[in-house]
């Protein structure tokens, strides 16, 4: 029997599934479309999907053979390629974005990894690529690093749509929030009257939490074991509760009078890494409104198919809170585990970009010869 599970997210809950990944075969083949069809409403790209999808497919030869020629070097022959896909699923997923008059329907594209601690350098990047889109349903991907905060505050006071990612901890989502609702602000007094047209999500990523923390525990031993497996979902529904926090009040009621659109939590990461974790772990946990949760392929079947649906984020914060403090009272410092992750994060993006930038480089100088 088929239980529409993607669709009843949003019906009946009122998240939004994304799908996060992206490659040129899907677009052509139509599965993209059919994806859509089925109740995905957005997608999420970042340089490791372009990477293996341009690395192990020969569906970008051709384009590729063609910009090289044409003098293009390795990092322009990079975002031709990538935003083709780009615009093409920018196309899938219009009829989205105005169904949903511009809640969903977004397609993310990540301004450039090795960008992540130069906030001068994110910021022209990040406008760049909003620019040479140029579409209402593009968000652009800026990470949530001490140097990203600042950019994602401008770009959002210049009336763009921006996509946070790479947030690990608690302390960051607070600057994160505040630069949302402050670029806004920064917009009102401007002299815009009209907010309606930018939306955001802050992409907390959930599973890589979970390997980190219960390395950790294991490290500890003890009772601290019986802990593994819980921090992500505490930290994860703390931040919803936190998300909640900062759109109530008159701060954000003077802009929501103003067509302001909150900064929905986005749970990315979704996939379960240990195996003994059930596979639709971080999907079943984490579902109630205003958020989204873009999935891998495989987690998104796994979830069609044999998921759970509940309103999970905030059943029981008591609970989460509890567990978050035991945590804490084992001598894990969440501080440190946020910067850990933050740092892998940004250095797996950048190794993804480098090592297809280098094959690109390889790959055009033998067309050349």
């Amino acid at each position: 029997m088929n239980l529409n599970r993607l669709r009843r997210l949003h019906s009946e809950y009122g998240q939004s599934p994304w799908l996060d990944n992206l490659r040129r075969g899907w677009i052509t083949s139509g599965q993209l479309a059919a994806l859509r069809d089925r109740g995905v409403r957005g997608l999420t790209s970042n340089p490791t999907i372009f990477q293996k999808a341009i690395q192990h497919s020969t569906d970008y030869d051709r384009q590729f053979e063609n910009v090289t020629r044409d003098g293009a070097t390795p990092i322009e022959a990079y975002w031709d390629l990538v935003l083709r896909d780009i615009d093409s699923a920018l196309d899938v997923f219009a009829s989205v974005y105005e169904d949903s008059r511009g809640e969903d329907g977004y397609v993310s594209v990540e301004v450039d990894p090795g960008l992540a601690h130069d906030a001068v350098g994110t910021l022209v990047a990040a406008r760049s690529l909003h620019e040479r889109i140029g579409r209402l349903n593009v968000m652009i991907k800026i990470p949530a690093t001490r140097d990203g905060v600042e950019p994602i505050r401008t770009m959002i006071g210049e009336g763009r749509s921006v996509n946070v990612t790479l947030i690990f901890g608690l302390d960051r989502y607070a600057e994160v929030l505040e630069a949302y609702v402050a670029g806004l602000e920064d917009r009102v007094a401007a002299g815009h009257r009209d907010l309606s047209g930018i939306a955001s999500v802050g992409s907390f990523f959930i599973s890589r939490v979970d390997t980190e923390v219960d390395r950790r525990l294991d490290a500890v031993g003890g009772s601290a074991i019986s802990l593994r497996g819980t921090a992500a979902v505490s930290q994860a529904r703390l931040a919803f509760a936190m998300f909640t926090d900062k759109f109530t009040g008159p701060r954000w009621d003077a802009l929501a009078e103003l067509g302001a659109r909150k900064q929905r939590p986005l749970w990315a990461s979704t996939s379960t890494k240990d195996p003994s974790y059930r596979d639709t772990l971080y999907v079943d946990e984490l579902i109630g409104p205003e958020t989204v949760n873009t999935l891998p392929d495989a987690t998104l079947e796994a979830f069609d198919d044999h998921g759970n649906l509940f309103r999970t984020v905030d059943a029981d914060l008591e609970s989460a809170r509890a567990s978050w403090s035991r945590i804490l009272e084992t001598g894990i410092d969440m501080v440190s585990v946020a910067d850990q992750l933050e740092r892998e994060g940004v250095s797996s993006f950048q190794k993804s970009f480098d090592e297809l930038i280098g094959a690109l480089a390889a790959k055009g100088m033998d067309l050349r010869a």
